[in-house]
C-alpha cells in the first residue's frame, strides 16, 4: 500500500538526493548543494505542493505540482512539473500513485487541470500519463527563451 504525504523539511536529505537524481536524468550534473537549496526554498515559501511517497523509510518518490492560473478559462491549474521514482523502488506502481494522489489534491482544492511536459523520448512516463487518462494536446506550442544569468 503506498503512502503519499505532504513533503516536510524533515525530507530534506532525502528528497535532496531524489532531485539530484532526477536532475541528472535529464542530463544535467550533480549539484546536492543546489539541490538542497532549491527544495528548502520550495518549503519554505510554500510556492509548491511537493508530495512524497514514504512506506516509513524514508521518500523514494516524489510529485511536485506549480499553481499558475489560466487568464482564458479564469480557473486555477497545476503544472505537474516534476515526477521521480528512486530506481531501486520503481516498478512498483509509485510513480502511478504520486500522480493519482496528486490529480486527488488537485480536485479537492478545486483546481479546474493539471498540465505537464514531458521529453519527446521519455516513452515510460508518456504511457504511465496516457494510462491516467491524460491527453497530448497538440493545442499550443511550447516556445522558450533562455536567459542570461543574472547576479544579485
Amino acid at each position: 500500500m503506498s503512502a503519499i504525504r505532504p513533503a516536510t523539511l524533515n525530507d530534506l536529505d532525502a528528497l535532496t538526493v531524489l532531485l539530484d537524481g532526477y536532475r541528472m536524468f535529464y542530463q544535467q550534473g550533480s549539484d546536492e548543494a543546489a539541490c538542497r537549496t532549491f527544495l528548502y526554498e520550495r518549503l519554505e515559501h510554500g510556492d509548491s505542493c511537493l508530495l512524497v511517497h514514504d512506506t516509513g523509510h524514508g521518500p523514494d518518490g516524489f510529485v511536485q505540482l506549480y499553481p499558475v492560473f489560466s487568464t482564458v478559462s479564469l480557473s486555477s491549474r497545476w503544472l505537474l512539473n516534476d515526477l521521480f521514482v528512486a530506481p531501486h523502488a520503481r516498478g512498483r506502481g509509485i510513480g502511478r500513485a504520486l500522480m493519482q494522489a496528486a490529480a486527488n489534491l488537485a480536485r479537492e482544492q478545486g483546481v479546474t487541470s493539471l498540465m505537464l511536459r514531458t521529453q519527446t523520448h521519455n516513452h515510460a512516463a508518456k504511457a504511465l500519463y496516457e494510462s491516467l487518462g491524460w491527453q497530448k494536446s497538440d493545442d499550443f506550442d511550447t516556445y522558450m527563451l533562455t536567459l542570461p544569468a543574472t547576479r544579485s
